[in-house]
């Protein structure tokens, strides 16, 4: 199927084949998104749901591989909304997904509150009052909580999920507390956290967490993953294994 681009957009081809829109002066692809996919654990008949599907790279990137069941990309944002439904046509995924326009904290999928078995998100890093105003209205929502903060997505996740259901989120580390605290509040139980460095000579950029709904205290923390040989920008093994397989290596 032949892309239709429109002003700015470019069309890139992503891991598993994917053909992906984007454009530049807003959201693209990055590390955070393909780290994400790779950490949600496979669960094929899951009905699940993405908080700020952005261009819908996860929710493809998840269904490309079948790891989950059929997966709700919901966007506030019209202007993403809409390239994320051209990306979910283009790469022939309308079964597997389907493309929400709406704010999280009203949306309600079609078998009703409660009835997720997974949600996953990518949310803003940032308070609305850090860093600079970005020019671009999406990236600046994109970065920066103004369409909800880290404490609405962990409540609307947990209005969907269902009782041990899983969230999984990626969020940077200087605001690790405010996440945990978000999920403990919304009564989702952090489980698995691991942490992302760029390399063995720097602090870590990124932390995964996965938690469950109405689970016991109880918090494992695996290794950490290094994604690059040391001062180079030489994927480890353990990169080049999670570009391969969509996963994490056991």
């Amino acid at each position: 199927m032949q892309a239709e681009l429109f002003e700015n957009e470019t069309l890139t081809e992503v891991n598993d084949k994917i053909k992906l829109i984007q454009n530049p002066k807003g959201l693209t692809f990055g590390t955070d998104a393909l780290l994400l996919a790779a950490f949600v654990r496979r669960d094929q008949k899951a009905v699940s749901a993405e908080f700020g599907a952005g261009s819908g790279i996860i929710s493809m990137l998840l269904a490309a591989r079948g790891k989950l069941g059929h997966i709700y990309a919901v966007e506030i944002q019209p202007e993403y909304a809409s390239i994320c439904q051209r990306n979910v046509k283009l790469n022939c995924l309308e079964e597997k997904i389907t493309v929400c326009r709406s704010d999280l904290r009203d949306f309600v999928p079609s078998s009703g509150l409660g009835t997720l078995s997974v949600v996953f998100t990518n949310p803003p890093y940032m308070t609305v009052s850090a860093g600079y105003r970005n020019t671009d209205d999406g990236k600046f929502a994109a970065r920066h909580e103004l369409n909800g903060s880290i404490f609405d997505f962990c409540r609307a996740a947990a209005a969907q999920l269902n009782w041990g259901g899983a969230f999984y989120c990626v969020y940077r580390p200087d605001r690790l507390v405010d996440l945990i605290c978000a999920m403990r509040e919304a009564a989702i139980e952090p489980k698995r956290m691991i942490f992302v460095f760029p390399d063995k000579l720097h602090s870590p950029c990124l932390v995964l967490v996965e938690g469950k709904r109405g689970a016991k205290p109880s918090l494992c923390i695996p290794k950490s993953l290094y994604l690059y040989e040391d001062g180079t920008q030489t994927p480890t093994a353990e990169l080049e294994y999670i570009y391969e397989n969509g996963e994490f290596k056991p």
